[in-house]
């Protein structure tokens, strides 16, 4: 079963862009630049037509990421005035022993905006981190087998 992906309208937009983007122009663009390295002749020596083609397949990749993200994506609109975490939050958090409070997303690495670390939904601390509130403490177990804890100082939408 394919993984859903939960995205804001304005993210998946924009992902639906650069798909459109990528399947036409990009593609008639590639395939410009592989022929025009043809031309050039012998390809088993010829540098520009390896690099478009690996370009190309660059390209490809990125294609049947945001194929993939775009049929399982589900739209979230995040609550006005909500004082829980939910997908699209920005919280703050403090670590257990730290005094020092950091900033993350919560939600798809697509989101990712204003130099923000993103929290994936999916990910031991972005589970614990939804639905709860500012002042609550949340355990998790990192990827190390260690339980962190940590206490949501502020919740943004």
């Amino acid at each position: 079963m394919a993984q859903t992906h939960h995205l804001s309208q304005t993210a998946y937009d924009r992902l639906k862009a650069e798909y459109d983007d990528l399947t036409t122009r990009g593609r008639i663009e590639i395939a410009r630049k592989i022929e025009t390295a043809r031309e050039l002749g012998d390809l088993s020596e010829n540098g520009d037509y390896h690099a478009a083609k690996e370009e190309q397949g660059h390209m490809e990749g990125r294609i049947a990421h945001l194929g993939a993200m775009i049929e399982n994506a589900e739209i979230v609109e995040a609550p006005e005035g909500s004082e829980v975490v939910h997908p699209g939050s920005i919280v703050q958090i403090v670590y257990e022993d730290d005094d020092a409070p950091e900033r993350f997303l919560v939600g798809s690495i697509e989101e990712r905006h204003d130099d923000l670390q993103v929290v994936s939904l999916t990910s031991p601390l972005g589970e614990a981190l939804l639905g709860s509130s500012a002042g609550d403490e949340v355990s998790y177990d990192a990827p190390t087998g260690v339980t962190l804890t940590v206490t949501i100082v502020e919740i943004e939408s």
